[in-house]
């Protein structure tokens, strides 16, 4: 990625539209970075039209939005420029199937041990009772009830009149849940569909990550009060927190800045 040039209009630069639009705010390049959780550095490259640092076109455009919001411009047209003079929005492609060969391959099939005990307890049972039927004919017939004394008895039939008897069994617990401690935050974030850049802080500012998770790739925070989370790309995203996903993180190619407590899910 180079730095962006101006266009060949009277139009300001994106870079120096976001800046000429924060000094009209009065606001400092420390307090859109404050606000946006955007680092101070990044925003100073930015405002130069220096987009190297973002990471990739997809963050440029998620920072150009955020950074727009913050100093009350409208992040559609900028978003546009940017791509007009960075070579077009690429279109998307399909992503090729992942372990081709290993789906290709034939599983190899372990020996079903506990069909063949069957097939054998099934084949033993049929002999006996072929054996005991045949000595029975030879013998004269099979004994009728009342003959012998130890002759089994035939079960009880049920009592019609007798109260059904309701077994209940207990719903099954989401274990993702019921193994979280209760008094504390717990938040996984996994690159699902992409890349994802990602800042995570506890309830005290200290900084658990910051920097770019690869597609496929988890993290895990834990706090007993707070964790801030600020999420690059955030449409491609999985986010649990205190074991419950969070259906909708935000869209491919948007900065979403969350909080999150020991609580119910909440969007900070």
């Amino acid at each position: 990625m180079s730095i962006g040039n101006s266009p060949s209009d009277d139009r300001p630069s994106v870079g120096r539209a976001i800046q000429q639009a924060r000094i009209d705010a009065r606001l400092t390049v420390e307090e859109v970075s404050s606000s946006t959780r955007v680092r101070i550095p990044l925003v100073h490259a930015i405002e130069q039209d220096d987009f190297s640092r973002c990471g990739g076109d997809v963050y440029a455009r998620g920072h150009i939005r955020t950074l727009a919001r913050a100093v009350n411009l409208d992040p559609g047209p900028l978003v546009d420029q940017f791509d007009a003079e960075h070579g077009g929005r690429p279109a998307p492609t399909p992503a090729a199937p992942l372990f081709e060969a290993e789906r290709i391959r034939p599983e190899r099939r372990r020996p079903n041990w506990t069909a063949a005990m069957v097939a054998a307890i099934v084949a033993v049972i049929g002999f006996v009772g072929f054996t005991l039927f045949s000595d029975g004919q030879k013998g004269g017939g099979i004994p009728v009830a009342g003959g012998d004394a130890n002759a089994e008895k035939p079960a009880p039939k049920p009592d019609p009149t007798a109260p059904a008897k309701h077994t209940t069994e207990p719903e099954p617990s989401d274990s993702a849940i019921a193994g979280l401690p209760k008094d504390k935050v717990t938040i996984k974030v996994t690159a699902r569909d992409g890349q994802s850049w990602i800042s995570a802080k506890d309830s005290n500012g200290k900084l658990l990550e910051d920097g770019l998770l690869k597609q496929g790739d988890s993290k895990t925070f834990t706090d007993k009060e707070r964790i801030d989370l600020v999420l690059g790309n955030a449409g491609v995203v999985q986010l649990y927190v205190n074991g419950k996903e969070v259906k909708q993180v935000g869209d491919k190619g948007s900065v979403e800045r969350l909080s999150y407590t020991p609580g119910d899910p909440q969007a900070g």
